[in-house]
């Protein structure tokens, strides 16, 4: 079969549709990329709580 000729308003909804799918992936992205730095920072915070408070209770009883 032979292809059709698009129309200047198929390829204008053609590209800005291509362009909304580009900017939709961008944010998907960026949302990613945060949600993993917020999960990373909290996973420290924990760290250093889970060692920090241990640490302090032993100096604390030490010096006792």
């Amino acid at each position: 079969m032979a292809k059709q000729k698009m129309t200047k308003k198929q390829r204008e909804a053609r590209i800005q549709a291509a362009e909304e799918r580009q900017r939709r992936e961008e944010e998907a992205r960026a949302r990613k990329d945060r949600t993993k730095r917020i999960f990373t920072i909290v996973v420290c915070v924990i760290l250093v709580l889970a060692l920090g408070i241990p640490t302090i209770g032993l100096a604390a009883l030490g010096a006792m």
